[in-house]
């Protein structure tokens, strides 16, 4: 829609023309996408320049990625002094998780939740996305689905046995109870899970969002979690997937997003062949033809970048025999 500030003004013996505004479309947030009507990839990848002195954890921060995210995408770049005016690529493009887009998604191995909230009559379905902090190794955030049961507003931490006795090892006890405040490892907002023990709340060190650094738990930013927690009602379904290797499509084109490495030939093989079970439909029903060598490549050096699939390379036609004609066959060919 368009409208005209129309007439002219005369003030002061200055004469102002026709004006046209141009009425924009509001702007979605970072991280917020309408669900794709056709095909399984939202997002861009795009590029933005550092301020001051501000770190590249501040960068990935205020445009919705994590630490291994933005390192990955920008592995020439310092991590505390990117400089001002450095380049720096926001890896924004991403397949969505192949489960039941409903509810809560944790896909740990891409340290990333998605959120499908419930809309209403005449808005656009529309998917949320979030970086994470998960646990770390021996402390693996359990897989499966589950619910969400309370939200917990400054809640009170209570170090668990495994924490308590680490740190009486090291001669440093900590305290029965963690009131909320600065301190306070679960920030300002908590969401419980149905799995004794574990929840998705914020924190006082966001520079861990992104990596594995928790004890098992779901950390977010917390404006974040201060942005869902009273938009994610009690029983909301939660699914926590580990998935390295996404595929889907866009523009009738396949596209694979590959994190975590292979770690034998073994898995290598039960990736591909997921990720072509993911790849096996087609809009035309027709078989697909794939590069698998350049699948290959991918699966084998991971980087979380959404990639097209290329069709394999024409093979090389032999040289046609030479017929004894010379100069003929020269033209003809």
């Amino acid at each position: 829609m368009r409208r005209t500030l129309g007439g002219l003004l005369a003030a002061g013996g200055l004469l102002f023309s026709v004006v046209t505004l141009a009425e924009e479309e509001p702007e979605w947030p970072k991280g917020h996408y309408p669900l794709p009507e056709d095909g399984d990839v939202i997002g861009e990848v795009y590029t933005v320049e550092s301020r001051g002195d501000e770190t590249l954890l501040d960068v990935a921060r205020e445009h919705n990625v994590g630490y291994e995210e933005i390192r990955r995408a920008n592995p020439d770049v310092s991590i505390w002094v990117p400089g001002e005016g450095t380049e720096v690529v926001i890896p924004a493009r991403r397949i969505l998780p192949p489960v039941a887009r409903e509810g809560i998604v944790i896909n740990i191995a891409e340290l990333r939740l998605y959120y499908y909230p419930e809309v209403g009559e005449g808005e656009p379905p529309r998917v949320e996305t979030y970086p994470i902090g998960i646990g770390r190794e021996g402390y693996n955030t359990p897989l499966g689905v589950t619910k969400t049961t309370m939200r917990l507003e400054d809640p009170a931490w209570y170090p668990p046995s495994s924490i308590r006795e680490e740190a009486a090892e090291r001669g440093d006890p900590p305290p029965e109870v963690v009131p909320p405040g600065p301190d306070n490892p679960l920030g300002r907002h908590a969401i419980l899970l149905d799995i004794p023990g574990y929840l998705i709340h914020g924190t006082n060190q966001p520079d861990g969002i992104g990596m594995r650094a928790s004890r098992g738990c779901i950390r977010m930013f917390p404006e974040d979690i201060a942005s869902v927690f009273d938009r994610v009602p009690e029983g909301t379904r939660v699914n926590i997937i580990d998935q390295p290797i996404k595929a889907g499509w866009a523009d009738g084109i396949p596209h694979v997003q590959a994190y975590a490495a292979l770690e034998d030939q073994e898995e290598g093989m039960a990736a591909l062949l997921e990720t072509l079970s993911l790849l096996e439909r087609a809009d035309d029903g027709a078989a697909m033809v794939l590069d698998y060598e350049q699948l290959r490549r991918l699966l084998d050096d991971p980087d979380g970048r959404v990639v097209a699939l290329e069709p394999p390379p024409e093979p090389e036609k032999a040289p046609a025999a030479d017929s004894g004609n010379g100069f003929l066959d020269e033209v003809k060919a």
